[in-house]
């Protein structure tokens, strides 16, 4: 692994213009009010391999290039990859900090633009299978983030494991990544049902990552809002696609994010108005109220779910 620290001081990302949104995002942004504490976004799929992870490394480089104070919590426990794709090598882990004497504060990693990482670690197999003790350390840990951020994204693993539907339900908002392909939408759907099953969210958002053209994106959201509509009580808010982009594929290869070494790609110009949405659109998505909004709301939630 090599580090690419020096070139964090690029230029940021170009910000598109929430004007020139295209006819598959839904309701025009609006300016949203303030909110006490950070903005808890969960991005998860039913299935791995559809991008969750670039989406949010690259939604956070943005975002964070747009003058938000982000910090991207790696919850995809023990097979950690945002920092792969960001090229850095973390000298501290969530693992330090459950099993080591590191406090949270110590394990925060600086990347791209200002955004913050805070690594689960690869390959450790009691990450993935954390004792109460342990998620009760998280759970405490993450107020510090209340402090620190404007947004905190939660990488979750991929499908229905106890881990990642107790992320996912805490959460205040969820984002559900999804492909045109079959098994991506079936399995998109299983994870659905559960957060409607178990009443924890009145709303996901969608992006719909790979995509041919809009006219793919737009025909696969519609599916899943469809059969969704019919057979659960959820709503499915769209709120962008990502091109199939060869830029993605080079830019994971050389562990650069997208959105800073191809500035000018489709997929860099989906994520840039994906990101305006979230920051200048509704705020109030999903189950998340001024109440409950936060890292302390997020920690109270984790810790009933968590149990």
């Amino acid at each position: 692994m090599w580090n690419k620290a020096s070139k964090f001081d690029l230029k940021p990302p170009k910000i598109i213009k929430a004007a020139g949104q295209q006819s598959f995002y839904g309701k025009s942004p609006e300016q949203a009010p303030d909110s006490p504490g950070a903005r808890v976004i969960a991005v998860s799929s039913g299935k791995g391999g559809v991008g969750k992870t670039s989406l949010v490394v690259n939604l956070g480089i943005t975002m964070a290039a747009m003058g938000k104070r982000v910090v991207i919590f790696d919850a995809d426990l023990g097979l950690a990859n945002a920092e792969v794709l960001m090229g850095i090598t973390p000298p501290s882990t969530l693992f330090d900090c459950l099993y080591g004497n590191k406090e949270i504060e110590e394990i925060i990693i600086p990347g791209p633009c200002g955004v913050k990482l805070v690594s689960g670690g690869s390959g450790f197999l009691e990450l993935a299978n954390l004792d109460s003790a342990r998620r009760q350390k998280i759970i405490e840990s993450l107020c510090y983030f209340d402090r620190e951020a404007d947004f905190l994204l939660i990488d979750t693993g991929a499908g229905i494991s106890k881990n990642v539907l107790g992320f996912v339900a805490a959460a205040s908002e969820v984002i559900v990544v999804v492909t045109p392909e079959p098994t991506s939408l079936t399995d998109a759907y299983s994870l659905i049902k559960v957060l409607a099953m178990f009443r924890v969210h009145t709303e996901v958002m969608l992006v719909v990552n790979r995509a041919g053209d809009e006219r793919e994106a737009l025909r696969t959201a519609q599916r899943v809002e469809k059969v969704v509509g019919q057979f659960l009580q959820i709503r499915v808010n769209s709120i962008g696609w990502i091109m199939d982009d060869k830029a993605v594929s080079r830019a994971v290869k050389d562990q650069e994010p997208f959105s800073m070494f191809h500035q000018n790609s489709p997929a860099s110009q989906s994520i840039s108005r994906i990101a305006k949405y979230l920051i200048t659109g509704q705020q109030q998505a999903g189950s998340w109220s001024p109440s409950g909004a936060g890292a302390g709301g997020f920690i109270r939630r984790l810790a009933r779910l968590f149990g």
